[in-house]
């Protein structure tokens, strides 16, 4: 299995017209280019390209003998320009919407000679970047599959990003205090009481549920970078595909939403799936049932392997 880390150099200029250097890194999974059907894997807003193998994170998902098998599948994933995880970062992060880094994982396919994939699998940010990506290609995909995410930035979701453009930008922890408020925006009240149940800590004199939150903003702030966060922030902040859009793609669209997701509602992923079924594309709609919200994509792995085995 290959999962060295690959470059591929571009010169590349912003729809705001800055010519940027970009070297797009990606890492490859299972068959050998051109020797099996292609499925691009789009990472979430602090995932990287390592989506495979013993530190991959949706090995749940994809690999030797799960649902996208790695015996069967040739898997690409780019990297964000800009995460961090190859050691590139940007500066300027408001120089780059959704729809550049969408064209730039295109011109990263042309160089790879990539002409058509079998599917494009995408979660939250990452869904958001596919759906930008099929807007400028209609035809790029046999299969699409948007996972807890939609195909623009809803007032609710723009409103929380502003809160963590906010916290971003104090001077004192920003990037624990943007996890944190990010972790009650992934995950449900029902899910935190749940869990915790206002269980305190003697050691620590703090309830378990604040020590858990600000475990996640110290874990993250050790393996990301304040500037990767505000860019990948931006870019959850401003997806944008123009409807009418949508109408020309080509793919076989299955839509899968979480039914308790505070980020990118259920009511309006299957309201995305209805104005397209009466444009008679070819649409389908399943919903994961979950207490814990937005993160249900990364923890509710039985129901979306049964969910995606049955379209692949």
């Amino acid at each position: 299995m290959k999962t060295e880390l690959n470059y591929i150099n571009l010169s590349y200029q912003t729809h705001s017209q800055k010519e940027y250097h970009i070297p797009l890194s990606y890492q490859l999974f299972g068959k050998d280019l051109f020797t099996a059907p292609v499925i691009l894997i789009n990472h979430a807003l602090t995932g990287n390209s390592n989506v495979s193998g013993e530190k991959g994170w949706w090995k749940q998902l994809v690999g030797k003998n799960q649902i996208v098998d790695t015996d069967q599948y040739t898997v690409l994933c780019f990297n964000i320009p800009g995460n961090g995880y190859d050691d590139f970062l940007i500066e300027d992060y408001e120089d780059f919407t959704p729809l550049d880094i969408a064209a730039i994982f295109l011109k990263g396919l042309e160089a790879l000679h990539i002409k058509n994939l079998y599917a494009i699998i995408g979660g939250s940010l990452g869904g958001g970047i596919a759906w930008e990506m099929l807007s400028k290609q209609p035809d790029l995909a046999e299969i699409f599959i948007p996972i807890a995410c939609d195909y623009r930035t809803h007032d609710w979701l723009h409103a929380q990003c502003l809160v963590q453009k906010f916290l971003l930008n104090d001077k004192e922890e920003p990037l624990q205090k943007a996890r944190i408020h990010a972790m009650l925006c992934y995950r449900t009240p029902q899910s935190l009481n749940d869990r915790f149940q206002n269980q305190y800590n003697q050691d620590k004199q703090r309830l378990e549920s604040e020590d858990w939150l600000v475990y996640h903003g110290n874990a993250l702030n050790e393996r990301f970078s304040l500037k990767s966060y505000k860019l990948m922030n931006h870019l959850l902040m401003n997806i944008n595909v123009v409807e009418e859009a949508l109408e020309n793609i080509q793919a076989r669209m299955h839509m899968i939403s979480v039914d308790t997701d505070l980020f990118f509602p259920a009511s309006e992923i299957r309201m995305c799936f209805e104005n397209l079924k009466e444009k008679n594309k070819d649409v389908s709609y399943h919903e994961i049932q979950s207490i814990h919200g937005h993160d249900a994509f990364l923890m509710e792995y039985q129901q979306l392997n049964n969910i995606i085995k049955n379209i692949l």
